[in-house]
């Protein structure tokens, strides 16, 4: 159910998202019209919200095929029970049913000149099969990409926003200190997504927070169930548990452009509640140096018990 839910704040993001570029007086009265004018420009910030809000209303409308043309080919859909690809995403809103939604925080973040992600709130007021969507709020995060002049929808997570239970760790109660030997190179980070994230968790296996910290761009962006941290956030938040036996599986990638790809994959790690997290990283060259700019954790849900 919360799959269905998380589409739909995507669907919202990249169906308007085809509309005209910014400067244009009539892009909030046109932003309905799904939008033909191609556009090479990022929108602001402003033009984003504004379309996401307006897409809200072809999903009232239940408008699947001109939804699916406002998706990329190799859009990918996280959410807490699973990956999704464009056409497994699209069939789980058959039997969505939406009569009100509000949002807050918004912010969008710069990836290139070709794509950018967009953060924000959202509670909606729906059903599916004529049972109530659980209410948020959800952390939501929809990243969009400039396809041959069109900016279509290509990657959407969520996640529940909840409290915390307190680590197991006995580092819980305050960060560790680096493990960093003095003088120490770390392995520098390249276009293989894959290959950078298990850079990273080399980095926090061995509590080398220093190393974790310099693979971060400086206006690295993280959100998780707890909240929406920065960079300092992060490295903090990485020092209060135990990442030495941390497991990663199931990773998949989808190339942005030649300059930012983003890798999305399982961590398990014993002993945590939950155990289970499906993560994301978008990684960007700055200047030619890779670097994590966004990241994402979902909290896998449990199984449903059988009736």
């Amino acid at each position: 159910m919360k799959k269905i839910l998380a589409l739909v704040c995507f669907l919202v993001a990249v169906a308007a998202c085809a509309t005209q570029p910014p400067g244009n007086k009539d892009t909030m009265s046109n932003a309905n019209k799904g939008g033909e004018m191609k556009s090479t420009a990022a929108p602001s910030e402003a033009d984003i919200i504004a379309k996401e809000k307006a897409g809200w209303d072809a999903i009232k409308k239940k408008d699947w095929d001109a939804l699916g043309k406002l998706l990329a080919s190799d859009f990918i859909d996280v959410e807490d029970d699973g990956v999704y690809d464009k056409a497994g995403s699209i069939a789980s809103l058959k039997d969505f049913d939406l009569s009100d939604i509000t949002y807050s925080d918004w912010k969008m973040l710069t990836i290139d000149k070709e794509a950018v992600i967009l953060t924000y709130n959202v509670n909606p007021k729906a059903t599916v099969k004529g049972q109530p969507v659980p209410p948020g709020p959800y952390h939501s995060a929809a990243a969009y990409v400039n396809r041959d002049g069109e900016w279509l929808g290509i990657y959407y997570q969520q996640t529940l926003a909840r409290t915390m239970p307190p680590s197991p760790s006995p580092t819980a109660s305050q960060p560790a200190k680096s493990a960093a030997t003095p003088g120490m190179k770390m392995a520098d980070a390249g276009p293989d997504p894959i290959a950078n994230e298990k850079l990273v968790w080399d980095a926090l296996k061995s509590k080398n927070y220093d190393a974790f910290a310099a693979y971060l761009a400086p206006n690295a962006m993280e959100i998780e169930a707890g909240g929406v941290y920065d960079k300092s956030g992060s490295v903090k938040g990485v020092s209060m548990f135990d990442a030495s036996k941390a497991e990663l599986s199931d990773w998949k990638t989808v190339k942005f452009d030649n300059d930012a790809s983003l890798v999305t994959y399982t961590v398990k790690i014993p002993g945590m509640n939950p155990d289970q997290e499906r993560h994301s990283t978008v990684w960007a060259s700055r200047d030619g140096k890779w670097l994590a700019l966004f990241h994402q954790g979902t909290p896998v849900a449990k199984p449903e018990p059988a009736k």
